[in-house]
């Protein structure tokens, strides 16, 4: 049995997904539905059974045989302001699973951010020892800083994973609104309007549409959990990016290319609020990840782009 949590999300309906294409159907499906229409990212996938969040820990009571847990489920949203909220549901409820993960024996891989990052001032080395002088720009990223903090502490990463997710973007985003992908923003604006929308920059250094991120498509993400879920003795807190960062520019240029469309791109000034604190560059360093034992190449942004708009934004939001 694996549970999997944020089952009806991003990236924990994709895991479900893949772990389905492994033959993997004993799975335990747990999320919060409440209004929103994440729910149809569980349609076609298999699993034995569906939780919501608060009844997981009264079935975990029970001690049925579980083989990981592979935790997806938070609050993603890095505009979120309820700093309670966010203590409860991303810290304490983390914790309480890693816990119980420990003390039976269960495989836990749990979903960091690159958002613990901050600004990058101290650069985005994932190196244990060090992410105590990491200054997370949100109450999101604290909100996962904590925990890996605590895990730290604790001395839990000998026996655990954590995964700073970096610009992760693909099918099965639909839902997620505001904190969508700019891939899939970009995808919409150019069926709504015939072109897309980017920040100027406001750095001298950067020309507009230069600003850099580090974004790895989900099919990559995926890859990388099932290598941990398939090798039990590797352990620790890893990036999860692709170790190349590429521009907005770039990113905007292969949409259009995808979609066989010439680029049209609209520059505007980005809100005073968010000048201070608004990062130009990220990029993951994965020499740690490499010498865990993953070797896979991962997807270019041209070849990710390129299979996520043709093979699923354009054939209706269709599923992974």
């Amino acid at each position: 049995m694996i549970i999997v949590t944020g089952a009806a999300g991003f990236i924990g309906s994709c895991v479900i997904s893949r772990l389905n294409k492994e033959g993997l159907n004993n799975i335990i499906a747990v999320d919060v539905l409440r209004t929103n229409d994440k729910w149809k990212n569980l349609r076609h996938l298999d699993f034995s059974d569906y939780l919501d969040r608060e009844q997981l820990f009264p079935f975990l009571e029970n001690q049925p045989k579980i083989e990981a847990i592979i935790h997806m489920g938070a609050c993603s949203a890095t505009t979120e302001r309820d700093a309670n909220y966010l203590m409860e549901n991303n810290y304490r409820y983390t914790l309480k699973l890693a816990q119980f993960a420990l003390q039976n024996s269960v495989r836990f891989i749990y979903a960091s951010s690159g958002a613990t990052y901050g600004l990058g001032e101290l650069g985005y080395d994932d190196d244990e020892s060090k992410i105590h002088l990491l200054r997370p720009l949100n109450m999101y990223g604290y909100s996962k800083q904590l925990f890996d903090l605590k895990a730290r502490r604790e001395g839990w990463f000998s026996k655990i994973v954590g995964l700073k997710f970096f610009n992760v973007y693909g099918p099965n985003e639909y839902f997620k609104g505001d904190m969508a992908s700019v891939v899939f923003k970009a995808f919409n604006q150019i069926q709504e309007k015939g072109y897309v929308r980017l920040f100027k920059s406001h750095r001298s250094d950067y020309e507009d549409g230069q600003q850099l991120r580090d974004f790895i498509y989900v099919k990559d993400v995926l890859e990388v959990i099932l290598f941990f879920l398939q090798n039990p003795d590797k352990n620790g807190l890893f990036n999860v990016g692709t170790g190349k960062a590429r521009s907005f520019l770039d990113l905007v240029n292969s949409t259009f290319s995808a979609m066989g469309l010439h680029p049209k791109i609209e520059f505007f000034d980005m809100p005073e609020n968010l000048r201070d604190r608004y990062q130009y560059f990220t990029e993951a360093k994965i020499e740690k990840l490499r010498k865990a034992g993953y070797q896979n190449d991962f997807y270019s942004l041209e070849k990710g782009i390129k299979d996520y708009v043709q093979n699923y934004l354009m054939k209706g939001f269709a599923h992974y």
